[in-house]
């Protein structure tokens, strides 16, 4: 059983994905073309946003969204310290230098009295990330960055299809960030991202830097390479192949979502009570009305790594999310920090293990999971 895969989501979709993807022959232009500004529009009326600017990865969308938004070298950007290293590599990728703050004692998002904690007369910004199944306290953190006068920069990569009091994540504060990589709730065959944006400035400015710099209309322009250059941008356009792809599963993204919440309550029920099950995935209270939606189920076990180990040998794959907390990442070394900086996301990255979770996964399967984990601490023949 694989972690992660869509064959047959996409043997199912091949019709309709097949029609957009000649479309894209048809028209002659491969990368930045009509099928990206195609999907621009269905995002921005799925998601509510004002300008959906798509780009290469989630990875770039962070990058130029924090350049957007007028990060100056040196500025100091609070992220949690536990994510992917892509919150924080981001901030160093666009000029700026990550200040790390901890995560919520339970839950996943950065805390807003660490963030208030941390945050020194150079920070800017403040980067919650949004995790695996719910949104960050966005409340309080709006609440932490109005005092310090800091602006909200969301990593929503994981969190489309996720709401607070109605509004899509990303567009509670300056911007916010989608990521398509395969394995996302909406993922393309390969590398693909977008910023989200209520603010024209912002979005005609990521726009301009995905695409060298160029101010003006670009996107299915084919005169566009002679347009003089504005800014010092980068070439993270997205290819319209990825377009087609995105467009094909865009339709059936809820129908997706209600799976993946099928699936989680399976998991829930089969995990209940289990020892050595130290948290099962849940959405925290909030002082907003907010939807989760599970992109991956990470539950949090002790002997992790054995209990992984145990599952590779019955053939299930895992991941897991994050064995290392970022302010212990190598590549953060000449920061200083130290065992013991962030407990609780130190905790978090000795704990989690991520299970199958996709749409195309059958019930029983997920029933062979939980089979195998209660052989694991109890002893039960699986």
């Amino acid at each position: 059983m694989p972690f992660f895969t869509q064959s047959a989501t996409f043997s199912g979709l091949w019709p309709i994905t097949r029609r957009h993807i000649v479309e894209v022959i048809q028209n002659g232009k491969y990368s930045h073309g009509r099928k990206v500004l195609e999907l621009e529009r269905a995002l921005a009326a799925y998601t509510g946003a004002a300008h959906v600017v798509g780009v290469n990865s989630g990875t770039d969308a962070l990058v130029l969204l924090l350049r957007a938004c007028g990060l100056r070298p040196g500025d100091e950007v609070v992220v949690p310290a536990f994510s992917f290293i892509a919150s924080a590599s981001s901030v160093v990728l666009a000029g700026g230098e990550p200040v790390f703050a901890d995560i919520e004692p339970d839950g996943y998002g950065l805390d807003p009295a660490s963030v208030a904690a941390v945050a020194g007369p150079r920070a800017r910004f403040v980067m919650p990330v949004h995790l695996f199944h719910h949104l960050a306290d966005l409340t309080g953190l709006a609440e932490v960055a109005r005092g310090l006068d800091l602006t909200v920069v969301e990593d929503s990569a994981e969190a489309i299809g996720m709401r607070h009091n109605g509004a899509h994540a990303g567009l509670l504060g300056a911007g916010g960030v989608l990521s398509f990589f395969p394995t996302k709730t909406l993922g393309a065959l390969g590398d693909a991202g977008a910023v989200i944006t209520n603010d024209p400035v912002i979005a005609e400015t990521v726009g301009a830097l995905r695409h060298h710099g160029r101010f003006g209309r670009t996107i299915d322009n084919f005169p566009g390479i002679s347009t003089g250059t504005g800014a010092v941008g980068v070439n993270s356009k997205m290819d319209d192949v990825q377009a087609a792809v995105l467009l094909a599963k865009l339709d059936r993204l809820e129908a997706d979502i209600r799976r993946r919440a099928v699936l989680a309550r399976r998991y829930a029920d089969g995990l209940a009570g289990v020892p050595g099950v130290r948290k099962l995935p849940s959405v925290l209270p909030r002082r907003a009305s907010v939807r989760g939606v599970f992109y991956v189920y990470v539950v949090e076990v002790d002997r992790r790594d054995e209990l992984a180990a145990h599952l590779a040998g019955r053939g299930i794959g895992t991941e897991t999310y994050y064995p290392t907390p970022l302010h212990l990442q190598p590549c953060f070394a000449r920061l200083g920090h130290r065992p013991g900086d962030f407990p609780h996301a130190e905790a978090a990255s000795r704990r989690t293990l991520a299970l199958p979770l996709y749409p195309d996964l059958p019930l029983g399967d997920v029933d062979r999971v939980c089979a195998a984990i209660r052989s694991f601490y109890l002893g039960e023949r699986a």
